[in-house]
């Protein structure tokens, strides 16, 4: 059986401002209607694969969840991560997992952030992985490079793997090495020789191969993840892993921990349309453009503009004279920067961390497992917020030390608990929840509930919670 594994890691902070560390580019919809993680778990098809294991951060569970739920995709399993530790802690608690629900499963691991436009192609080569992993080799993807590439590291070939299928050897190669991201000069040299893919991120093998090559390599991350696992409880839908000891593993990726020392490594070409979205010079790549090479997304307009990317997110943008740029709006913030220097997003990103903006890690829209708030103005003493909580769902039962909140309800049914009361409100009805008072909400209805709360009080800080009572875990 193969049980995919999907990664939920990363931040991916190279597609600022559209993704945060809060709500990442994996669990956001860049390409179609679906997100990243979406079309991920979408090309999991054949009789012989399994439910998924997904492995995300946790304060990404409730994304995940509901991700899935909206695909009514049942997991095998979802493991929270503490803090992520790289791609091979990850794995080899996904390989834990995967043992304990079959006697000998074959993992195929996927990135939730990969876009494939060729399904069979796809499959064809995770054909030819199982044939491979079913000898105990640790299989790797390579893809065949289009263009001279600077923002991926690449995988040199070696001989052909003996003992393949006629119709396989082709495609099939002992690893000779992993090499870094090449400068352009390097990568025109790499995709000339034909020696050299791209390195995927994508990896197929026995789950218990890949225990006992970690154990061989890297023992000290294996012992790390199995005292993880073993010490791992369940909380809700998910599994959560023992903080302290998977803290103990090292940052590794399983290409240092255990590819690049392993005498089984292979790699299977794979010629897919293969595109990660890490930057926003491949998602301009992959999207339709007008006959001077734009890309335009929401409501923009411009004039005497060449080859760029620009999105609108909440109003009008308006671009004069501009060539190969990205300018990408969203409520609070605007980003600008060259095509040639993307890559450096990243480090615009950490510069607002250090600064301590709150616009590195999350959007004025705040998603929440029982729906969303959005914060409208923010003034001293006072906030507003449009909040909408999904059918059936509740918040916790709460108070507050320093606010009080009034509630009126602008769409749907909302019932309250304030204080000792229990009341019903619809539309154009409202309640005042004075400081320190518990209090509830739910939406019993069926359409979602949409209500504007205004706080006011001395501080307004979301750690100024107390949660007394709730069904998603989070009571102090």
């Amino acid at each position: 059986m193969i049980i995919p594994v999907v990664l939920c890691g990363g931040s991916g902070t190279r597609l600022w401002p559209l993704s945060r560390s809060k709500v990442p580019k994996q669990f956001l919809p860049l390409v179609d209607a679906h997100s990243m993680f979406q079309n991920t778990l979408l090309r999991l098809k054949g009789e012989d694969i399994s439910r998924p294991i997904v492995i995300c951060n946790q304060e990404h569970r409730f994304m995940a969840a509901e991700q899935l739920r909206a695909l009514q995709t049942d997991p095998l399993a979802i493991i929270l991560e503490p803090e992520g530790r790289n791609t091979a802690p990850a794995i080899a608690v996904a390989a834990m997992q995967a043992l304990a629900a079959d006697p000998d499963p074959v993992l195929l691991i996927l990135p939730a952030d990969h876009h494939i436009e060729n399904q069979p192609g796809l499959e064809q080569a995770v054909k030819k992985g199982a044939s491979l992993a079913a000898r105990d080799f640790l299989v790797t993807f390579g893809i065949v490079p289009r263009h001279p590439e600077t923002g991926y590291g690449y995988i040199r070939k070696g001989e052909p793997v003996a003992g393949t299928d006629p119709d396989q050897a082709a495609d099939s190669f002992h690893i000779g090495s992993f090499v870094e991201k090449p400068d352009l000069e390097k990568a025109r040299e790499y995709l000339q020789s034909g020696d050299y893919f791209w390195n995927s991120g994508m990896f197929m093998f026995k789950a218990d191969s890949y225990k006992q090559e970690l154990q061989a390599h890297a023992p000290d991350i294996a012992g790390a993840c199995q005292a993880a696992f073993d010490l791992a409880v369940e909380d809700l839908d998910f599994l959560r892993l023992d903080r302290s000891a998977f803290l103990k593993c090292t940052r590794e990726s399983i290409d240092y921990a255990l590819m690049e020392k392993t005498d089984k490594g292979v790699v299977v070409s794979l010629d897919a349309g293969w595109t990660d979205l890490g930057s926003w010079n491949s998602l301009w790549e992959l999207k339709d453009k007008d006959q001077q090479g734009n890309v335009a997304l929401g409501d923009v307009c411009y004039h005497d503009v060449q080859g760029s990317f620009l999105q609108a997110n909440s109003r009008l943008l308006a671009v004069v004279g501009v060539r190969d740029h990205i300018i990408v709006e969203t409520p609070d913030a605007v980003m600008v920067a060259p095509k040639n220097r993307v890559q450096e997003v990243k480090r615009l990103v950490d510069t607002l961390k250090k600064a301590g903006r709150e616009e590195a890690s999350t959007h004025k829209k705040v998603y929440r497992p029982w729906g969303t708030y959005e914060t409208m103005d923010l003034e001293e003493r006072f906030q507003v917020k449009r909040i909408t909580v999904k059918p059936g769902a509740k918040l916790s039962l709460q108070k507050h030390h320093h606010r009080a909140e009034h509630w009126v309800v602008v769409k749907g049914t909302a019932k309250i608990n304030n204080g000792s009361k229990e009341i019903l409100l619809s539309e154009d009805q409202s309640t005042y929840i004075p400081l320190g008072t518990q209090h509830r909400l739910e939406n019993p209805g069926r359409i979602p509930l949409e209500l504007v709360e205004v706080q006011t009080g001395s501080y307004l800080g979301e750690d100024d919670i107390v949660r007394l009572d709730d069904v998603y875990g989070r009571k102090e």
